[in-house]
């Protein structure tokens, strides 16, 4: 009972207290002081190309390849076993002379064939990239008193003025 008695009684003085107090808010813009611009650093990269030129070693062969010179010995070789062969053995004659020629002209044809060695000009590139840093503004620091106090405001250009909401309770 004590305890209900005790809780009625400080919600009464709850309420009565609520009854005598009030709070208003308004809107007040104060003047800037001062405006400080606030940077970061960026780091930008910007490709160029570096190019040189390069003598590179080349190789190649001058005169007949082996497969012409096969080709041609096996014709003839061919035509040759074949004017001399008789009867049934004309077609192995034949045969057996373009096998000959095939190897005799291609092994001509390589001993011909002779290696010059000499040297080109090859353009050779690469991406390089040149770095610099440079300061860039962020935004502004915005900086007012109100009643002693010190009041920042960041926005992305500089402020005359701050608006403050201000809250009075009695």
């Amino acid at each position: 009972m004590k305890k209900l008695i005790f809780g009625l009684t400080l919600f009464g003085i709850v309420a009565v207290s609520g009854l005598r107090s009030a709070t208003f808010s308004y809107t007040e813009y104060i003047e800037v002081a001062r405006s400080e611009p606030v940077y970061r650093t960026v780091t930008k990269r910007i490709p160029y190309q570096e190019c040189w030129d390069e003598e590179v070693p080349v190789t190649y062969q001058e005169g007949p390849s082996d497969n012409l010179g096969a080709l041609i010995g096996g014709v003839a070789g061919g035509i040759l076993g074949h004017q001399i062969g008789e009867g049934g053995g004309k077609t192995a004659a034949t045969v057996g002379g373009a096998i000959i020629g095939t190897l005799v002209g291609k092994n001509l044809s390589s001993r011909e064939a002779h290696s010059n060695g000499g040297y080109k000009i090859v353009k050779r590139c690469r991406t390089r990239y040149e770095e610099h840093r440079e300061q860039v503004t962020r935004g502004y620091k915005n900086v007012a008193y109100y009643q002693g106090r010190e009041i920042v405001k960041y926005s992305p250009r500089p402020l005359e003025r701050i608006r403050v909401r201000i809250t009075v309770s009695y």
